[in-house]
């Protein structure tokens, strides 16, 4: 599909907040889904991006980190560029209105960017818990303060927010309040401490993988992970998978 970029924002010297025009993609996006695009410049393979955000059933956003060729392309697009871009693929997170008010969001580093949306589609009934390296790292905070019931900040310094890291005010949050469901994505050593904490309180988790894609849509086999004992396909079987299966 080609999709018109019509806003760039450099939210650092790595990072740079996309939003294309597509209004059939923005009509079909689920929270935790991605979008498989084709960088421009030396880079053939198409690089996996989370989907952040949907506005007005008409625009798409996302948010990547500049890590190699590919994304660098990606990086010197300009306003009115037109993309070529897959999507929205995979299976995303799965909502249950059951919930209430008693969910977790948890995002670390760029694994905030995907949790934007579903904060969203949730109407403010999550609690969101963002963690950084330091103060400088910080990104989104205010988005998810409007979009959440609560926000916790954790700092790896404690430069900003809470000394520590997301799972030292998971257990904080966990001691004192009812926890229904957890959704993560972030680093995997975080992730996989979120998850071995949500079975010892027996809370459902559902995790957001990151994995190197070919295809994007399940043929090469490239981006596998093991759930249950069984080898799954990150871009088909996932990104978003029972955190209590998969083994890290």
């Amino acid at each position: 599909m080609i999709c018109e970029l019509v806003k760039k924002t450099k939210l650092n010297e790595t990072i740079y907040d996309y939003v294309i025009d597509c209004p059939e993609m923005a009509e079909q996006t689920r929270p935790g889904q991605f979008l498989h695009i084709l960088c421009g410049g030396d880079a053939y393979l198409r690089r996996p991006i989370s989907i952040c955000d949907v506005t007005e059933n008409r625009y798409v956003r996302f948010i990547f980190e500049v890590r190699g060729e590919g994304t660098r392309s990606l990086a010197e697009k300009n306003v009115g560029d037109r993309l070529d871009i897959l999507g929205p693929l995979g299976n995303g997170f799965t909502l249950y209105p059951e919930d209430e008010d008693a969910v977790l969001l948890i995002g670390g580093g760029i694994g905030v960017f995907p949790l934007l949306n579903l904060a969203k589609k949730l109407e403010g009934k999550a609690t969101t818990i963002l963690g950084f390296r330091n103060k400088d790292a910080v990104m989104m905070d205010e988005e998810f303060a409007c979009a959440s019931r609560d926000v916790f900040l954790a700092t790896n310094d404690g430069s900003c927010g809470f000394h520590g890291f997301v799972t030292d005010v998971l257990q904080n949050i966990i001691r004192n309040n009812k926890v229904s469901r957890i959704y993560t994505c972030g680093p995997t050593v975080m992730m996989k401490a979120v998850a071995e904490i949500a079975k010892e309180h027996g809370i459902p988790v559902q995790v957001s993988l990151e994995e190197r894609m070919g295809c994007g849509v399940g043929a090469c086999v490239t981006c596998t992970c093991t759930v249950s004992g069984n080898r799954k396909r990150v871009c088909k079987d996932g990104p978003v998978f029972d955190g209590a299966e998969v083994e890290f």
